[in-house]
């Protein structure tokens, strides 16, 4: 692999760069999602996550758990072009796909310094094993806001009208 690509990594993978990140004294940020339509809000929020710390990680939704989120229309990209989007992107130093609607494995083995998300959740609604494995790990917890009129949903609504 090169390019690009080589960014989009394996569990454990990820795992062994965010430890050599360790090594270095660098924090590593992480963020999860299913990034289907990529657009400036996405943009404006990695952005942001990544200002969280030394490098950011995007957990990204497999195609398989997309599905289970969103329905069956869904994803309208593979995860392999995703990612491959998520990582050519400034703020985006790394990728993991993972394949359930929910990522406290991976969060768990990743022990990310600061953990972001939408400002739509709270850590009292953040789903109780991904919020228990950012806990045994002291990992901080960030809410970015939503850039307004920008979501995924609302542009393939507006495709099909």
């Amino acid at each position: 692999m090169s390019g690009i690509a080589e960014h989009i990594l394996s569990l454990e993978e990820a795992v062994k760069w965010r430890n050599s990140m360790r090594e270095k004294n660098l924090t590593v940020a992480v963020t999860n999602g299913c990034f289907d339509l990529l657009h400036k809000g996405h943009a404006v929020y990695l952005d942001a996550a990544r200002d969280e710390a030394d490098a950011l990680l995007v957990l990204v939704n497999s195609d398989e758990s997309v599905r289970a989120l969103k329905g069956p229309e869904r994803p309208l990209q593979c995860e392999d072009d995703r990612a491959f989007l998520l990582c050519s992107l400034k703020a985006v130093d790394k990728a993991v796909i993972f394949n359930s609607p929910r990522c406290d494995r991976e969060l768990e083995a990743l022990a990310p310094d600061v953990y972001v998300k939408g400002g739509d959740y709270t850590v009292e609604s953040l789903d109780p094993g991904e919020r228990s494995a950012l806990e045994k790990s002291n990992s901080k917890i960030v809410f970015i806001s939503f850039v307004p009129g920008h979501s995924s949903t609302n542009i393939i609504r507006k495709m099909k009208s």
